[in-house]
């Protein structure tokens, strides 16, 4: 990878999906097998999910992963 790379940010629309779908965050957490710290770290963006989870909960939903999460290019 070439150092004039621009770094990459993990946006995620979690937040929504699970509002859309009249979900808690603690029933979310336990669909899919995680803790509610987990759910409030991702949508909150202080940790971004390994992609078994990632993938997890756009199968939960019955989305395409890019629907619940997006990368955007940072400037250094």
């Amino acid at each position: 990878m070439s150092k004039c790379q621009p770094r990459l940010k993990i946006i995620n629309r979690l937040h929504v999906w699970r509002a859309e779908h009249r979900l808690t965050q603690e029933q979310l957490a336990k669909e899919i097998g995680v803790t509610r710290a987990t759910i409030v770290a991702i949508e909150g963006g202080g940790y971004n999910p390994s992609l078994e989870l990632a993938f997890r909960l756009a199968r939960y939903f019955q989305a395409d992963i890019n629907a619940i999460f997006a990368i955007e290019e940072e400037e250094k």
